[in-house]
């Protein structure tokens, strides 16, 4: 079965102070946003989809069905040095990808699971305690575990940013040259969503980095502290996995979301709220944004009852602004064919 899916509506929506109530995130609160823009209403069936990005789903959230989705791409790594970027969890937070989930796919690509060291108060703020809750968590019995910026940064360029030109990345980033970009996809505290975009935008840049891409560039040092817009932070978020897609190469990166275990609240909380909504399933893609695109509309389009509080911090944090401005940057394209791996 093909469903094919693209926008056809602009909705303005409204952004709201967030405060952050556990140890996760953002131990401030978001700032409100400022002149918020438009943002892309949740996509409908349509009857043509010329020049569409191809995304591929299974329902069978298993090892299986990981491993189908990823077949389905039909790219493998030409080389050795294979990175897999996941978020090992906030210790606290259970509902990060479980390793017995992802440990035949990131076998089958002999990676290395990748992360950055976090920008705020938490375990994962250092190396030390970032690798023991990978260990803690399960992810070393899998794989090896590499924070990105354990020995330092550089300034990775961004061609094309609106307030960026550059981002502070781990020096281990040089170490690979193909990158599995794994994500749980969920809700965010400040983002709206996380997905293959946040997981790389957010998730790539160092401790300096991602309090860069927080204020937009005006702090390496001081995340919640600057005044920036609710919309600068996350047209902020896609210029830095704009980063890193023009440094590895569109074609030696690919797409994965999961949604199970969405939460409102990113894994990277402590405490975060309970999951309400029901899994969907498992969507691959070659395209970031067409991935992204797909998954908050499965989510948006949802007939669940419990899907309303997820919806709700979608679309009052402008959170499909990301998939807006990483087309503007030519990372991938909103209109998508979803293809079921499942008939």
């Amino acid at each position: 079965m093909r469903d094919m899916f693209r926008r056809i509506a602009t909705l303005v929506l409204p952004l709201f102070a967030v405060a952050f109530l556990g140890a996760g995130c953002a131990k401030e609160a978001a700032k409100p946003a400022q002149a918020a823009k438009p943002a892309a209403e949740a996509a409908a069936p349509a009857t043509e989809a010329a020049g569409a990005a191809k995304v591929f789903m299974t329902k069978d959230i298993s090892p299986a069905g990981l491993m189908k989705v990823y077949e389905a791409l039909g790219r493998e790594p030409k080389e050795n040095r294979v990175a897999v970027k996941i978020t090992v969890g906030e210790p606290g937070n259970p509902n990060y990808l479980q390793p017995d989930l992802i440990k035949d796919l990131v076998k089958a690509v002999n990676g290395t699971f990748i992360d950055s060291n976090t920008a705020y108060g938490g375990k994962r703020d250092t190396t030390e305690g970032h690798m023991k809750a990978a260990q803690d968590h399960g992810f070393t019995a899998v794989a090896r575990m590499d924070v990105l910026d354990s020995a330092g940064e550089f300034d990775l360029p961004i061609a094309g940013g609106t307030h960026l030109t550059y981002v502070p990345v781990g020096n281990h980033l040089k170490n690979y040259d193909f990158m599995v970009v794994l994500s749980h996809f969920k809700g965010h505290i400040m983002g709206g969503f996380g997905g293959a975009l946040k997981n790389i935008g957010i998730g790539v840049p160092s401790t300096a980095g991602k309090s860069w891409v927080h204020t937009a560039g005006r702090s390496k040092n001081n995340p919640f502290g600057e005044k920036n817009t609710q919309d600068e932070f996350i047209e902020s978020m896609a210029e830095a996995a704009a980063a890193v897609i023009q440094m590895y190469g569109p074609d030696n990166m690919l797409y994965i979301n999961v949604l199970n275990n969405m939460s409102v609240d990113c894994d990277c909380a402590s405490n975060p709220a309970a999951v309400e909504m029901g899994d969907i399933g498992i969507l691959a893609s070659l395209d970031p944004v067409a991935l992204d695109r797909a998954s908050v509309d499965l989510i948006v389009n949802s007939d669940d009852p419990h899907s309303g509080a997820l919806k709700e911090r979608i679309m009052t944090r402008n959170g499909l602004l990301i998939l807006t401005h990483a087309e503007k940057l030519k990372l991938g394209n909103q209109e998508y064919e979803l293809i079921s791996l499942d008939d």
